[in-house]
């Protein structure tokens, strides 16, 4: 395709086509490729969890928690970036489009290789803050040490690519991309857990076929960006770019809720764990099931907020603002139908759910348990998200990490001390959807007073 028709097609995207139609050109490779690399994300711990081996299982949720901050990484960058450049493409400067993707190309390479840095140095401490024990402390470490500390730029990197791929309107490239990192993942996953290491190491053969993954992901990326360089949108730097402080300042303002939201979410995360830990390895190793388990709906959310994000971005900034809340409203409305879907599967399902990733009797019954409570957060989880989303698309920095702040540290951090202080582990899987619903009335509130400021009807 030429650059012209390259351009053309992008622009019909935006400006033209039926609301519903590109919403679901938008959302539907997002979500295929959430699925996917839910599914390599999960899949670590499925092998893992062949070996019965709560302590495996344990670690592997733990680092999780440190990996998600290579996400909060990205999404300075990604989100930040992505929705900068694509609010300027909206007002037709495609030349400033070209220098924010450039330039946030070079910042989140820095960043993500300092992050690294830290945790080789900072390990053995990490390790423990997060809740580390002494049956889990080694097989964390390796994880760590793979994932994160050697393979952290990559996913760092190919993620910011695949935001900006898809922010300027090729959905279906970037979400190729991501698949096909979780495939490969997939892939990679048996060859060297149970059959190039040895019995014992399952631990670091995952962490292998995660990090090459990832390495394949970026080539492809960097190939993605050689082909459509000739849009004037998406190369590769080759200096530092500079550009007017105001869109610095909208980079960030965006780009830092969007990391917050991530680092916020990831440090609830390691809150839990840590509570959960003082019940024993068996309830980590079960609550750490559930986080994962839970992906699926929520990954779906997200992929239809990631859809939604340019298209409203775009239309907000050419002026359509009809356009952008139908936009806004057809994505409210199919996540919530796939939210409470997932709700009755979970609720009708969940042993069966559980024992995919282990058949410890103990952990599956615990496992049980919190799945069948924690799923009624999804629709919640899914509005506030989809709130979160649309702020950033309107570049409303400020009002995003609001939400953000109120969500995880007014609400879900003190909730689940709170809860488990009265009612135990049961308390403390139950902490997010109280804070979400909570989150929610306090975002459309929020949300009411951007209206008037900006003039949306």
């Amino acid at each position: 395709m030429s650059e012209g028709e390259n351009r053309r097609d992008s622009t019909y995207l935006f400006e033209s086509m039926p609301v519903p139609q590109a919403l679901l050109r938008m959302a539907i490779p997002t979500i295929a490729s959430q699925l996917i690399t839910l599914i390599y994300n999960i899949a670590d711990t499925w092998f893992i969890g062949r070996t019965n081996n709560p302590y495996m299982v344990a670690a592997a949720s733990l680092v999780l928690t440190v990996y998600m901050l290579c996400v909060a990484i990205s999404n300075l960058f990604g989100v930040g970036g992505g929705t900068l450049a694509v609010r300027r493409m909206g007002t037709g400067d495609r030349e400033q489009a070209r220098k924010v993707s450039s330039l946030s190309f070079v910042m989140a390479l820095g960043a993500s290789l300092v992050f690294s840095l830290l945790c080789l140095v900072f390990s053995g401490p990490l390790l423990r803050f997060i809740g580390a024990s002494e049956n889990t402390f080694d097989y964390a470490r390796e994880y760590l040490m793979v994932v994160v500390v050697l393979g952290g730029p990559f996913a760092v990197m190919s993620q910011v690519m695949s935001n900006f791929v898809r922010n300027v309107g090729h959905s279906r490239e970037a979400g190729f991309g991501l698949g096909m990192g979780g495939v490969l993942n997939v892939i990679l996953d048996p060859l060297f857990m149970f059959v190039i290491l040895p019995d014992g190491r399952q631990v670091l053969g995952a962490a292998i076929a995660t990090m090459l993954s990832n390495v394949v992901t970026l080539i492809y990326f960097l190939a993605v960006y050689r082909k459509l360089r000739g849009e004037g949108i998406l190369e590769l730097p080759r200096r530092i770019e500079k550009i007017p402080a105001a869109s610095m300042r909208e980079l960030f303002a965006v780009g830092l809720p969007a990391a917050a939201g991530i680092l916020l979410f990831d440090v609830n995360n390691m809150v839990l764990l840590r509570l959960m830990s003082s019940y024993g390895d068996a309830a980590l190793a079960a609550v750490g099931i559930v986080l994962k388990a839970e992906r699926l709906p929520l990954n779906i959310g997200i992929g239809i907020c990631l859809g939604m994000t340019p298209l409203v971005a775009y239309n907000y900034a050419s002026g359509d603002r009809e356009r952008m809340l139908d936009f806004f409203r057809t994505a409210r409305l199919a996540g919530v139908v796939c939210a409470v879907i997932s709700v009755v599967l979970y609720r009708l399902n969940a042993a069966s759910i559980i024992r995919i990733f282990i058949e410890d009797p103990e952990t599956v019954r615990l496992g049980t348990l919190f799945l069948q409570r924690r799923c009624y957060a999804t629709p919640f989880m899914f509005l506030s998200f989809q709130m979160n989303h649309y702020m950033q698309g309107l570049g409303c920095g400020r009002e995003s990490f609001l939400m953000t702040v109120i969500r995880q540290l007014c609400l879900n951090m003190p909730l689940l001390f709170l809860l488990n202080a009265l009612f135990g582990a049961m308390g403390i899987v139950t902490a997010q959807m109280t804070a979400d619903i909570l989150n929610v009335i306090a975002s459309y509130v929020i949300y009411g007073l951007v209206k008037k400021r900006l003039g949306i009807d």
